[in-house]
């Protein structure tokens, strides 16, 4: 928790919170929601107008008494950088206080120069961003990264990725404070999705939900009564190393038989490959651009869609696996609602289908009657929205007054006072 020094500066923390929270708002409804006295709340109010942070927003329209003037946060008086990166791209964003993406860059991930190259690509992007964006050092506000493996959010360090072998221990955010002089907070990019969608996108809101994210890997973003769970070591949704077949292929992560390694994009991707190359037709090659190299699991959705014996038959192969995957979570869980990366939407209305089929004859009927499957409504910005919204939180969050340094002292030294 954040804390200051003075109650005038908590004070000024609520009123901006109820505002972005309730407004535009009168200082009359300042005062009923928040309980300060009417002349706090207008030195305060005074000051924030005067510092930018609020704007006037007209007059109020109530249809007795005095109009009152209503307040509302100006969502440009400051910025965030959100960046999300995997092992196929690095995405960076500079969003408002909304937050709004303002400008957005995307590369392809540089993985034949290690854990130092990569580095240096996730700093250059987030500036290139900012950059584009206009926003100068003054105006950034915070930093969220959301990382592709397992992570310890509470130090900002990155511990490891299957899909990037080379990526452990990295401080990434010592790292990134250290470049642009503000506070950056690490999160999962599945957990990062699963932010965006469950407040900005297909999730609206549910308090019981899993997220499905997709790509070089497979995770689940779980959220329990409203909370994103995330375990005892951070690693709770780790759904691409969920066991599914005893005879299965190895997985990056030293198993064998992972969702991941049977299902995952690069997998299906090794298998249009593999048939293609053995001289089997298929149209997955001419959206390659006729070299069997470039076949990704992307390009072998979109060839299901567009009817491809080959591809369809390793799309249907992808959803039995997916959906025995997704029974167990249903059945361990019981969510309310079941949203997909709306990557997977590539493959076309078949694969939902699927899914849905495998989860209801897999899963227990109490659990499926009312369970609602839906594609997500984010692509590649899903990450760095819900970066940027755990950033946004923080800037917000209501402080808490400073103890005494007596205390300060003995927590430190480990002593009961």
């Amino acid at each position: 928790m954040k804390h200051v020094s003075t109650k005038k500066e908590r004070d000024k923390a609520v009123i901006l919170e109820v505002v972005r929270r309730f407004g535009p708002a009168s200082r009359v409804e300042i005062q009923k929601l928040t309980r300060l006295r009417p002349t706090t709340i207008s030195d305060l109010v005074r000051d924030l107008l005067r510092e930018g942070k609020l704007l006037e927003a007209g007059r109020s329209d109530n249809p007795t008494g005095r109009k009152q003037i209503l307040l509302r946060l100006n969502e440009e008086y400051g910025a965030v950088l959100g960046l999300e990166f995997d092992a196929e791209s690095v995405v960076a964003a500079v969003l408002d206080l909304h937050p709004v993406i303002r400008s957005l860059v995307r590369e392809r991930t540089i993985v034949d120069r290690g854990r130092d190259g990569l580095v240096e690509q996730l700093l250059a992007c987030a500036q290139k961003a900012l950059d584009e964006g206009g926003v100068r050092k003054e105006s950034l506000l915070g930093i969220g990264v959301a990382d592709p493996g397992l992570i310890d959010s509470r130090n900002g360090i990155s511990l490891s990725s299957s899909t990037l072998e080379f990526w452990r221990d990295v401080p990434l955010k010592r790292i990134f404070e250290a470049r642009f002089g503000v506070e950056c907070s690490l999160e999962s990019n599945t957990r990062a999705r699963t932010i965006a969608e469950r407040i900005r996108g297909a999730g609206q809101m549910a308090d019981d939900m899993i997220y499905v994210d997709y790509g070089a890997g497979i995770g689940a973003g779980i959220v329990c009564r409203g909370t994103v769970l995330r375990g005892h070591q951070e690693s709770a949704g780790e759904f691409g190393h969920t066991h599914i077949r005893e005879d299965g292929p190895s997985c990056k992560c030293g198993s064998f038989g992972c969702l991941e390694a049977i299902a995952g994009a690069p997998a299906i991707a090794g298998r249009a490959r593999r048939a293609v190359l053995e001289g089997t037709n298929s149209e997955v090659l001419t959206l390659a651009g006729r070299d069997p190299a470039n076949i990704t699991g992307w390009h072998v959705l979109q060839a299901a869609a567009m009817g491809d014996k080959m591809c369809l038959a390793i799309v249907e192969d992808l959803g039995e696996h997916l959906g025995l995957g997704l029974a167990n979570l249903v059945n361990l869980m019981n969510p309310e609602l079941v949203v997909l990366d709306r990557r997977l939407e590539l493959a076309g209305p078949s694969l939902l289908e699927h899914l849905v089929r495998v989860v209801k004859r897999q899963a227990l009927c109490h659990s499926t009657e009312r369970l609602v499957f839906r594609y997500g409504q984010f692509q590649d910005e899903g990450g760095v929205l819900g970066a940027a919204l755990r950033v946004v939180d923080g800037v917000f969050e209501i402080p808490a007054l400073k103890p005494p340094q007596f205390l300060i002292e003995a927590e430190s030294q480990g002593q009961k006072v």
